[in-house]
């Protein structure tokens, strides 16, 4: 008698992936390979990167900058967090939990540094404060004894990055407070509590979870940040991988720099969900406290005063400040130079956007037609990307693209008697492609939400009358999700507009955009000139903000 073939469910992956059976099919399979491949061997290339240890480089380092490096980073780290955490926590609690003047408007404007870039803010506030300014100059003329206030200091480089980064924790937190337990509330002022004690009691533990997950988005971008400490003279390990890799033309340095960069990562990873906390409420619990304790007196005042002194720092001086440059020194730049510059910066964020949506498009559409572990690892896989600096993954994308230059191409290239030149290094596909994988994420979420939408019922019904996958996500799909991806496609396009060291790292000779623009203005110490830049990327960025602030409306 001849032995049944087992069932798909009973296969293992390798044998039902060959044989095209069960949940897996080879369209799925193989993109989801690919994606994965992507995502995760720059990141083992940084590893390779220690096959040949750069002895002379590091005993420099270790000498020298080592120490600095780690205790720079360290400290903006523990700066960051804290004040990201104390500032964010507190604009949360106002807008959610009081009524005060000017509230309604606040709840709104306080997102609005999410449009302007950290290192915009840092050569303003440098701007501002610089020995020739006129601010310095009527202070020592008016205050006696006063010479010069220095803000190049690592408490500055904090104060900018939690001006920038505190709308996370925000954000966040606000929307934990405001869909908090009413009968939580009301059980603790039943027994008792005082309203500040039930607030640090039971209000903000309930909120513990959202707080944490936007302190450690403030951390991720504090590591990734390059144009602030720049900026500053700041040495930070971004610093040092650039320096490395243009001051030292040693790429092997950068990469084994950038993987302890990836240590600091993954040490925060590893804490994060212990930081967290397991303190959360079910559905069934969630009704919205929308009752608002009234401050009178002078405490409303105050606490309008506080949150319009956040806004002002924030936003309004820095666009002011812009502004004024842009008119009395900075027009004589709007030349050819600038609409090269703009159409660059468009160019790249635009086909990055289209790219990474894409993707997204497809990781999701994978999920829901072929359900698995494997399309969901994929998923998962796609937000790892986020993680990693602009400046880790540009050297890892040019570990990988350099090696396969040197072991593969060039050699063909040479048999087949052609020109041995890079293919892959230095083209505008290797910097897409860190593009991709940086802010594939950012795309993922938005897409995912809006497939979400789409009820089983109807993809069913699709597949009844006849349609295979495709007809059904061009026919059925992308009508309904045309919102979402919109919304994703903006959100990445945005998030390259700022993107600064990977575009510094990797853009093709000639490739300059507005934030590279930027970058080489600071660096002379020309802060008029990068005002024109600067002010072009922060109207750009507003967009999404915008879209962030109806949809939150909408939401609560």
């Amino acid at each position: 008698m001849n032995a049944q073939p087992s069932s798909p469910s009973t296969q293992s992956f390798p044998r039902r992936m060959l044989s095209g059976q069960g949940n897996y099919s080879w369209p799925v399979t193989l993109f989801g390979l690919l994606i994965t491949a992507l995502i995760l061997f720059p990141v083992g290339s940084l590893l390779f990167s220690w096959r040949d240890v750069q002895v002379e480089i590091w005993q420099h380092m270790l000498s020298t900058q080592l120490p600095e490096l780690i205790g720079n980073t360290l400290i903006l780290v523990a700066g960051v967090a804290v004040g990201v955490t104390v500032l964010g926590t507190s604009l949360a609690a106002l807008i959610s939990l009081c009524d005060f003047p000017g509230r309604r408007w606040l709840e709104w404007a306080l997102m609005l540094p999410f449009a302007v870039p950290a290192y915009v803010l840092a050569f303003v506030y440098l701007g501002l404060f610089d020995f020739s300014s006129p601010l310095q100059g009527w202070m020592r003329n008016n205050i006696e004894g006063f010479t010069w206030l220095d803000i190049r200091t690592p408490f500055g480089v904090i104060a900018i990055l939690v001006l920038v980064f505190y709308p996370y924790v925000y954000m966040l937190a606000r929307g934990a407070f405001q869909g908090q337990s009413r009968s939580l509330f009301e059980a603790s002022r039943l027994l008792g509590m005082s309203p500040w004690r039930t607030f640090f009691r039971v209000t903000l533990p309930v909120a513990r979870p959202a707080i944490a997950g936007g302190v450690i988005l403030a951390v991720m971008e504090t590591l990734a940040d390059f144009g602030t400490v720049s900026v500053f003279n700041y040495n930070t390990f971004t610093t040092a991988i650039y320096k490395a890799w243009f001051g030292f033309f040693n790429l092997q340095a950068a990469a084994q720099l950038a993987t302890l960069l990836l240590a600091f990562i993954v040490l925060i990873l590893m804490f994060e969900k212990s930081f967290k906390g397991q303190v959360g409420l079910s559905q069934s619990e969630r009704q919205r406290l929308n009752k608002r304790h009234r401050l009178s007196g002078s405490k409303a005042w105050l606490a309008t005063g506080f949150s319009c002194l956040i806004f002002a720092l924030a936003f309004v001086l820095p666009v002011i400040q812009l502004l004024y440059w842009v008119i009395t020194d900075a027009l004589q730049d709007f030349d050819t130079r600038y609409w090269q510059l703009l159409f660059h910066t468009l160019a790249l964020s635009s086909s990055a956007a289209l790219i990474t949506v894409a993707v997204a498009c497809m990781i999701i559409l994978g999920k829901r037609f072929q359900p698995g572990w494997f399309t969901s690892f994929v998923e998962k896989a796609g937000n790892i990307g986020y993680a990693l600096p602009g400046s880790l993954l540009a050297v890892s994308v040019m570990m990988l693209f350099g090696f396969l230059d040197n072991e593969l191409i060039i050699p063909v290239k040479e048999w087949l008697g052609l020109p041995a030149e890079q293919l892959l290094l230095g083209s505008l596909f290797a910097l897409l492609l860190a593009y991709m994988i940086r802010f594939l994420a950012v795309a993922l979420k938005p897409v995912s939400a809006a497939f979400e939408r789409v009820r089983p019922a109807m993809h069913e019904a699709a597949r009844i009358l006849g349609h295979k996958p495709a007809s059904v996500a061009r026919r059925v799909y992308l009508p309904l999700v045309m919102p979402g991806l919109l919304t994703a496609m903006l959100l990445v396009f945005v998030d390259v507009l700022k993107e600064m060291p990977a575009t510094l790292l990797m853009r093709p000779f000639g490739w300059d955009t507005f934030a590279v623009r930027i970058h080489e203005m600071t660096a002379e110490g020309e802060w008029e000139r990068a005002a024109l830049p600067a002010i072009s990327l922060i109207v750009a960025g507003l967009i999404p903000v915008i879209l962030l602030i109806r949809r939150s409306r909408i939401e609560t």
